[in-house]
């Protein structure tokens, strides 16, 4: 794709930008539409998958998060995986290989992707992307080694507020009725990061533990520390710790495919409220 041929991609160039941006038509990303990879969709990308590149020498699929194609979805891909066409590249992702079907792994070369350090990811945000350095160390620290999301995070402004709005739609719901809390999961069942809110989340309850514990300096959300002290206050640390558990036990039972709307229910309904008032 990129006009420099050989070596990485300079990422500077018109393609590059084009694939940064998801405008590239020769590189689809193929994702989880309501939890799930379905059939249809692995049937579009065969369909344009036999059509030759448009701008490229290939055409690059990329399907993240292969574990959550059901299994009519996951063996169509088998053929197409056993045998693809000379122009085309699959890259699969999965953080839960143990879930991905042995008849995909075994057609598959695995590179393991391992997180970045966080020294060094904050170093190449502040040279390669000019991040003064309080801006780089919450960055790196939000992204958890992503590289790739440190820099959208940067790039793009509607991350961001997505994240400061869900992150405020949690203050309100600890403080908010059962009523409050059910329409607010009914709501959430319908978007299509309910993983990454439940995630962020998590990262939350991390922190305010962390606060209790005296260890302020190891914290993720570094721009709320003001709001941590608070709620570090507001709730006994049981309930901070029950919170962080009923958190990561609704992520398993998504992940098992179980009712999204009853999982998020009970998860909202169980949020802590306030211990001192």
């Amino acid at each position: 794709m990129c006009e420099r041929g050989e070596g990485p991609p300079c990422g500077v160039c018109l393609p590059c930008r084009r694939v940064a941006e998801g405008r590239y038509p020769d590189v689809q990303l193929i994702r989880a539409e309501k939890n799930t990879i379905q059939i249809d969709q692995v049937r579009s990308l065969q369909a344009d998958a036999a059509i030759a590149p448009l701008e490229g020498r290939r055409k690059v699929f990329i399907i993240r998060e292969i574990e959550r194609a059901t299994p009519p979805a996951a063996n169509a891909l088998l053929k197409t995986l056993e045998e693809p066409a000379p122009h085309v590249v699959l890259l699969l992702t999965s953080n839960r290989r143990d879930q991905v079907l042995p008849t995909i792994l075994s057609r598959c070369q695995v590179m393991g992707l391992r997180p970045m350090p966080l020294d060094q990811l904050q170093a190449a945000l502040e040279t390669r992307w000019g991040l003064d350095e309080e801006r780089a160390r919450l960055l790196a620290r939000l992204s958890a080694g992503r590289l790739g999301w440190a820099v959208t995070a940067h790039t793009d402004p509607e991350l961001w507020e997505r994240r400061t709005g869900r992150l405020d739609d949690l203050l309100g719901l600890v403080a908010g009725n059962a009523i409050a809390r059910l329409a607010y999961a009914e709501k959430l069942s319908r978007a299509d990061d309910v993983e990454a809110v439940l995630g962020l989340w998590a990262t939350w309850w991390r922190d305010v533990l962390l606060v209790q514990q005296h260890i302020p300096e190891a914290v993720l959300n570094l721009d709320r520390k003001p709001q941590l002290l608070q709620q570090a206050e507001l709730f006994g640390a049981e309930q901070v710790q029950s919170a962080l558990a009923d958190l990561v036990q609704t992520l398993h039972r998504i992940r098992a495919n179980v009712n999204l709307r009853l999982a998020l229910d009970v998860l909202l309904l169980r949020l802590p409220k306030p211990a001192v008032a």
